[in-house]
Order: structure tokens, then sequence, then C-alpha cells
């Protein structure tokens, strides 16, 4: 009779803590889903206008200038013509940071899992950390933006992506983009969990993986981006390729001949000869980082196995010695 007891006793507990776990679960997805329309109806026709590309141009004292173009010839920038899975891949970033709208560019990466319930946006560190404002907020992501360059997340066919969190390098943290060795490590992750329209971003479009190989000056490289000042529209995807150069005045950064210019902060560079048009045997090997006023080329991290700690520091919920990371679910995020 006792056991019969501790038996009935037993399923009578489980069904009073099933309802209150599912309850907790809905909870959740609610909340998200809500702070998801939140970031989505922030950004009006209004906003997206007035964001700015968060985009940098070294001189040679080493000083960073803001929102400056590059200048020069020899460069090379090209609207790409090419099919998936690049153009899948590759989107627009619209974010808030210090109380301004800022736009970027970023790549799908491949976290290795499809199934898990979030996606991994690769970008440059300085999209979604600053040294004065700090952290991004209001972060959102287009990807396919190439084919479908609208920014209505109810009509685009991929819909949009918002991200739950961020991170960076430690030596981004808290100085900001400006120091070497923040210039060294200038790249960052956002997790994205659904989209607007359901689904998980990496099952949808594939992603790259993240290649930490030694590459050499006479390896061929490919940047992506969507540039936004001059000649360039913001709504196109261009590309640059060559072989990698140093920078004159860095270490730990490669370079290429590109005028890509505001708008192309965070872009990925995938390596390889080949023309990656169809090829999904690529890895990405660095960001569009900053330029030098009066030089036609792109400089961008040489990533390294803490690029891949960042990655999956964001991926989960812990940070290491060399990640800082925060939680973007408040405007502007609190706790961080």
């Amino acid at each position: 009779m006792r056991h019969r007891v501790l038996v009935v006793l037993s399923v009578l507990t489980l069904s009073l803590l099933l309802p209150a776990a599912a309850v907790g679960a809905r909870s959740a997805e609610a909340a998200a889903k809500a702070e998801q329309n939140r970031i989505i109806a922030y950004w009006t026709p209004a906003r997206i206008a007035s964001a700015q590309p968060r985009d940098y141009v070294r001189n040679d004292a080493g000083k960073l200038i803001p929102y400056a173009k590059p200048g020069g010839s020899g460069g090379t920038g090209s609207s790409w013509t090419g099919n998936e899975p690049v153009e899948l891949r590759v989107g627009r970033i619209l974010f808030s940071s210090g109380g301004s709208n800022w736009i970027c560019s970023g790549t799908v990466v491949d976290d290795a899992a499809t199934n898990n319930g979030y996606s991994i946006i690769l970008t440059a560190g300085h999209c979604v950390f600053d040294g004065s404002d700090g952290w991004s907020y209001n972060f959102l992501f287009m990807p396919d933006f190439d084919d479908d360059p609208n920014y209505d997340c109810a009509a685009r066919a991929r819909g949009c992506w918002t991200a739950n969190r961020l991170g960076i390098h430690t030596n981004f943290h808290p100085s900001g983009f400006g120091p070497d060795a923040a210039l060294r490590v200038d790249y960052g992750f956002a997790r994205v969990g659904a989209g607007n329209k359901g689904g998980q971003l990496d099952a949808e479009v594939g992603g790259y993986g993240i290649t930490t190989a030694t590459i050499v000056n006479a390896d061929v490289q490919w940047a992506f981006g969507f540039p936004a000042e001059g000649r360039y529209k913001g709504k196109d995807l261009i590309y640059c390729t060559g072989g990698t150069t140093p920078d004159p005045n860095l270490s730990g950064v490669y370079g290429m001949n590109c005028n890509m210019n505001g708008g192309s902060s965070g872009g990925g560079w995938l390596l390889g000869a080949a023309n990656p048009s169809g090829d999904e045997n690529r890895f990405l090997s660095s960001v569009n980082s900053y330029g030098y006023s009066g030089l036609a080329k792109m400089f961008g991290p040489k990533f390294t196995t803490q690029t891949i700690e960042v990655m999956n520091s964001v991926i989960g919920t812990s940070e290491t010695a060399n990640t800082e990371n925060c939680n973007v679910g408040t405007t502007p995020p609190s706790g961080c």
C-alpha cells in the first residue's frame, strides 16, 4: 500500500511540474517574440534613413577617423553577380549605439549545429561595441540583402533576425576601436533566434566556417559587404578579391586592394583563389575593419583560436579570459 501511495504521489507531482515548466517555456518564448517585435517596430523608415555607416579610416599617425572615406586609386570593388551561397549569407545589419542608428555588414557562420534554436552572425567588433557608447542594441540582420534589398521585414522573403547576445574579444573592451590591440581583434559575433517568419537562419541559408590557418601574402581572399557611399548605393553586394598584403604600420592584420567604403564594415572575407560562387567549401578568414585615407585598401584582423573562443562564448552563456559578452534584451543593454 505504501509503495502504491508513493507512486500516486509521484505521478501527481510530475503532473504539477510539467504544466509549470511548459508555462515557463511559453513565457520565455513570448518574451523573446515581444522583444523581436519591438526591435522590428523600432526600425521605421525615418530611423533607417538616419542610420550612418559605422566605418573608420586610419591616418598615418595611427588615429582612427570615423565615417571618413578612403581614397587613392588601384582598388577594386565590383558588384557581385554570382549565385548562392554568398549572396544568401552576407547581409545588412542595422543597430543602435549611443542614441544614434548605424549600418554595418555581416555573414552567417557555420556553428556546427542547425537545430539548436539559434544562429551566429560574424561582423566587426566596432559594430557590436563602442568604447564611448557601450554595447549595440536594436540589432537587426537581413540576410540575402542583394536579392531582396528592402527593409520591410514582413515583405522580405527571408525576413529579419534580431540579436539576443553579442560578443567581442577582451582586447576590444573597454577601449573599443582604436588601440593597436583592438584593431587586431576587430571582430564580433551576434546570436540570433528565430526569424520574424520562424525557422532557423543557418538551417535555411547555411553558413561559413572560420579558419585560423596561416595566410601568406600570395594567398587570395575575397571580401564582401554593402558599401553605401559615393558610387555605391548600399543595396548591392560588392566584393573585392586579390592577393593578401600587409598593413605597413601594424602586424596581426591582413590587407587587400579594395575601395569599399561606408557600410561595408563587418563584411566577411573568404579564403580561396577560385570564385566562391556556389562553392560550399569556404572558410571565413577576416572581416572588413578599416582603411587608410588616400589608400585604396581594406584591412581586417587575422583570425586565431581566440576568435573561435569568442564565437563559442556567444553560443553559450559563459565568458572566458579572452571574451566579453552582453545579453541585449534591454534598450540600451544594462548589466554588461
